[in-house]
């Protein structure tokens, strides 16, 4: 297992935000903690940390960066969490 924090800029949170907390509830399990920050503009930024195989961390990353208006960047701890 690792961890990793999954950031997200979403640039039009009125027509993402829905899928992308859609997405982000399918893995629950694996979330620790999840911090929105609303800017001047329209701007949201996200912070997701989870814990997870590599599989389940790119699948969740893969699948938000997808989302129209999403822009997702991950960083993974070396270590693997005993």
């Amino acid at each position: 297992m690792k961890i990793a924090v999954i950031s997200a800029i979403l640039e039009e949170p009125a027509s993402c935000q829905e899928e992308f907390n859609r997405l982000v509830a399918e893995f629950r399990g694996n979330i620790r903690g999840r911090m929105g920050i609303p800017f001047e503009g329209g701007i949201s930024v996200v912070s997701i940390t989870l814990v997870g195989d590599l599989n389940e961390i790119n699948s969740l990353t893969g699948k938000l960066g997808n989302i129209d208006g999403v822009t997702v960047k991950t960083a993974i701890a070396k270590r693997e969490l005993e």
